[in-house]
């Protein structure tokens, strides 16, 4: 018997306009134009002195004032102030580098996908969903020492730091990055060795561990002599096995890897000590567009290829930056050509603030199955729902319940938490008005859930 291929159903309008063809070596095509001159305060930096790391860290901007200091007349004064709104109610404080504020297009800040990662305005932010909470993943709860959590039986997170190149707004651990602000007063996780030297031995107990991740904040903002102590403390550990250094510096100030050689020295050591032990050392990145990667960014990915150092992406799934399949499939495309493995692709934790960039769980499958075939498989990214509770990471297929019309979906995690049901809802603003009508009423909630959680069970 022959099977016949049955030719696709056509698809409805607003599925086709998201669907753009991908020229098939757009991907190649990195800006490595001076792009930071239409910039009025940088109009003058050459090159030479722009991609250093010290002018970004020294320029970055970090109030309205500064930003209207830089940008001039390329805003007008009702952004500024709906960004000074923005931010009193953003549970992050503003640090933005001069490299990402010439990268925004100011002809349309407001559709801008970089703008909207790290500008917040007030007209755009929506009200967090009803069942939000901070810290919404239970790091802190899942934390046998201050900055260490604890929930794979073999994996821990260690913050060694509490400070970023520059904030995202809607960074995970509000509740603790950056200083405090109108929204949020921060849980401190400053880098003093008591605390480090706490975490170690409880790293050094538990010989089920053998992977450490170490984030923060970010490592980019640890210094070179403390990138080096910890990595070689941890890797002179029996137990551990492989350890990730996290930091967004790649998407946010590449010049860093380029010009600050004493950092890239220690990082490079810590990565030929663990050949030499057979363990694994892998830098762990962030990109979320692919507007983010430049001819500076392939300039110092090719430094960490040379140093055969190993860089892998997670990429956070947002409205309005990459919640579309060819946007997303053009960031996987361009991530694998400067040697960055496409990791994970998260659906967007429920963090406050920045309900306007959640997805639904439905819009994100979508996308899937787009990425999905585009690229060989080991630079295809998972996409992944990091569960509310502690749950940890799932694949955004394996839900146990996912209802369309409520925006609940149900996971289980039997290999962290067994016999625990963990929940992720959709924005309000992807449901229809009576659902939305519904999530007002506090008994209309519970019941909701509850039906979610039956459903599950009888799965």
């Amino acid at each position: 018997m022959e099977l016949e291929l049955l030719e696709p159903p056509l698809l409805g309008h607003s599925e086709t306009a998201r669907v753009a063809p991908v020229h098939i070596t757009e991907h190649r095509d990195l800006k490595r134009d001076d792009f930071w001159s239409v910039i009025p305060a940088y109009a003058g930096i050459t090159a030479t002195e722009f991609h250093t790391h010290t002018f970004q860290t020294r320029q970055s901007v970090t109030n309205v004032r500064q930003l209207r200091e830089t940008l001039g007349d390329l805003a007008t004064e009702a952004f500024y102030e709906d960004v000074a709104e923005g931010i009193r109610h953003a549970p992050m404080a503003l640090r933005i580098s001069p490299y990402l504020l010439s990268l925004i297009n100011w002809k349309a800040p407001y559709q801008d996908p970089i703008r909207t990662q790290f500008l917040p305005v007030a007209s755009m932010q929506i009200p967090d969903h009803p069942m939000l909470k901070l810290d919404s993943l239970h790091e802190r709860k899942d934390s046998p020492v201050p900055g260490l959590t604890h929930r794979y039986p073999d994996k821990a997170l260690f913050l060694p730091v509490d400070s970023c190149p520059v904030y995202c707004r809607f960074c995970t651990r509000s509740y603790a990055i950056g200083g405090d602000t109108e929204t949020v007063e921060k849980f401190k996780l400053s880098a003093r060795m008591q605390r480090w030297d706490d975490a170690f031995a409880y790293i050094e107990s538990r010989p089920e561990l053998e992977d450490i991740v170490i984030s923060g904040g970010d490592t980019y903002n640890l210094k070179a002599e403390h990138i080096q102590l910890i990595g070689e403390r941890l890797l002179k550990m029996p137990n551990i096995r492989r350890i990730r250094y996290a930091t967004k510096g790649l998407a946010v100030m590449p010049q860093k890897i380029v010009t600050d050689d004493a950092w890239l020295g220690a990082l490079t050591r810590v990565v030929e000590l663990g050949r030499k032990l057979h363990k694994d050392v892998v830098v762990h990145t962030h990109f979320n567009h692919p507007n983010e990667i430049t001819g500076i960014t392939e300039t110092a990915m090719g430094r960490m290829t040379e140093r055969g150092i190993t860089v892998r992406c997670q990429t956070v799934l947002q409205r309005g930056v990459n919640d579309n399949p060819a946007t997303m499939q053009l960031l996987v495309r361009r991530l694998s050509y400067i040697n960055i493995h496409p990791y994970y692709v998260y659906f967007h934790d429920m963090v406050p603030g920045v309900e306007d960039l959640r997805t639904s769980l439905q819009a994100g499958l979508n996308i899937e199955k787009h990425v999905r075939g585009h690229t060989a498989g080991f630079n295809t990214p998972s996409f992944v729902v990091d569960t509310m509770g502690g749950g940890g990471k799932r694949d955004g297929h394996s839900f146990e319940h996912y209802d369309r019309e409520t925006g609940i979906a149900v996971f289980t995690s039997p290999s962290v938490k067994p016999g625990v049901y963990f929940l992720y809802f959709d924005p309000l603003n992807t449901l229809d008005d009576l659902q939305q009508q519904r999530w007002q009423i506090e008994s209309e909630r519970a019941a909701m859930i509850d039906s979610a959680l039956d459903s599950a069970k009888a799965h």
